[in-house]
């Protein structure tokens, strides 16, 4: 018998094991003690339980990296990607006034409007990635107060894509919209995707327009219009301290209004949240008691006979279930500059929406070049782009190489940049660390309670 490589964590009287290749396996402290001793017996039920799992394998070291090594593969699928998301931040200008604003410095916003020039090379530069499938995202501010923009881009790109197909995206605040818009929405078959914060009272308090005055009925007006002209809609909630005392409402507010599911959170501390962090700002235990209770309510709404489901979950199911979920905060490396690649209303280019974030605070580290002088194979040669990947490789993270959910995490240089000033994380088991374990820890127990309808969701969840 010998040993994979696996790390472990205590859950009560069973220990999980898991490994790099992210299959998992609960066995008790006795049956632990004889794995790490190497007096598993031959032949035994818990000897064919860790070979199934890869946790021990009886082969020669040669003979088991080759059977193994198209899972390995398959885990690590984003490496032999290039960078398939492209962040066109077409402007910083926005009409609302949302409490944990990261589109600005946290006192004032920059106003800037990207430039149909610019736009044309920032395509430029995208359709240079050898990726033949690529999403164009556009963001703000309020993309939508630079629409002529986006929709020269559109067209720009649909002249000069070659072989690539170009999936397109929208991040906005719907307030908007308009028939003109909808209907260039529909014609290029656009994403959508919008924040949601619950119900009327807390979304108003959470995102208002500037002047104070409430957007909750635009918002679902303009939801309205775009499911009755068959385009889908996602949309994301944004959890802050006044969000921990409705995890019940706002979970049914979502199903409430036509959403199969629900993208719960935590804010992150840049731009106008880190300004504001006192008063909206909460402790990674706060916000898991809070996730617990809306995720509790999520399941027991599939257990009704509804589906529903809460993605940061369905996200992390899939990652254990084995299946690759290119998803650019849970790799490893993270997708920063190899996975997407933000083009700045000001023509600069940053390794991430993050980094742009960071940018917009003053700080300009995760620059990569400029849309004027640039090239793509430019960008993925600087030198930030390779320390931001050397950065977040977990395996070579102290904080996170032996961690037992190292295989489903990944880690953000940005934040920990702006919180320590350091690309690598140094804080062990800091506010992100406790809020990603904690959430895996939830589901773990879920697994090992083992209840048959509680399971059931999760599957689902995992498809």
């Amino acid at each position: 018998m010998k040993l994979n490589y696996f790390n472990f964590k205590s859950f009560g009287e069973k220990i999980l094991l898991t490994n790099d290749l992210g299959e998992f396996i609960f066995i008790n402290e006795s049956e632990f003690r004889d794995l790490i001793s190497q007096k598993v017996k031959n032949g035994s039920l818990l000897e064919q339980k860790l070979i199934e799992h890869h946790m021990i394998y009886d082969e020669t070291a040669l003979a088991f990296s080759d059977t193994n090594r198209y899972d390995l593969r398959f885990v690590k699928n984003h490496l032999n990607m290039s960078a398939s998301l492209h962040i066109f931040v077409v402007t910083t200008a926005c009409n609302m006034g949302c409490v944990y604003c990261q589109a600005n410095n946290g006192s004032k916003c920059s106003n800037l409007f990207m430039e149909k020039k610019m736009a044309e090379k920032a395509v430029d530069i995208a359709l240079q990635s050898p990726t033949k499938c690529l999403t164009f995202e556009f963001q703000g501010g309020e993309p939508l107060l630079n629409f002529d923009v986006i929709r020269h881009i559109v067209e720009y790109t649909e002249e000069n894509k070659g072989a690539h197909f170009i999936n397109y995206n929208i991040v906005t605040n719907l307030t908007l919209l308009d028939e003109n818009i909808l209907s260039f929405i529909k014609k290029y078959n656009f994403g959508v995707s919008t924040s949601i914060d619950g119900h009327d009272l807390l979304h108003n308090h959470n995102r208002p327009y500037k002047d104070g005055s409430p957007t909750y009925n635009k918002v679902i007006e303009s939801v309205g219009k775009l499911r009755e002209a068959g385009i889908y809609v996602g949309a994301i909630q944004t959890t802050t301290r006044e969000s921990l005392n409705y995890p019940k409402e706002i979970v049914e507010t979502y199903y409430n209004l036509g959403f199969d599911s629900i993208f719960i959170r935590p804010l992150t501390p840049l731009g106008k949240a880190t300004v504001n962090w006192n008063e909206i700002g909460y402790s990674p235990e706060e916000f898991l008691e809070f996730y617990n209770e809306a995720l509790k309510t999520a399941i027991q709404l599939n257990k009704n006979g509804s589906f529903f489901k809460e993605e940061h979950a369905s996200i992390l199911l899939k990652r254990i279930a084995g299946q690759f979920v290119n998803y650019m905060e849970l790799r490893s490396p993270c997708g920063a500059g190899i996975g997407q690649i933000a083009y700045y209303a000001d023509g600069n280019i940053f390794t991430c929406d993050e980094g742009r974030m960071l940018y917009e605070m003053g700080n300009k580290a995760f620059c990569l070049g400029n849309v004027m002088t640039s090239t793509y194979q430019s960008l993925i040669n600087n030198s930030t782009c390779k320390a931001i990947c050397a950065s977040s490789i977990l395996e070579t993270i102290p904080s996170c190489c032996d961690c037992v959910y190292q295989p489903y995490c990944g880690t953000c240089p940005v934040v920990s940049f702006a919180a320590n000033g350091d690309i690598i994380e140094k804080t062990p088991h800091g506010y992100r660390c406790k809020i990603y374990s904690g959430i895996l820890d939830e589901l773990f127990s879920l697994f090992l309670e083992n209840d048959n309808k509680k399971m059931q969701v999760l599957r689902s969840w995992s498809n």
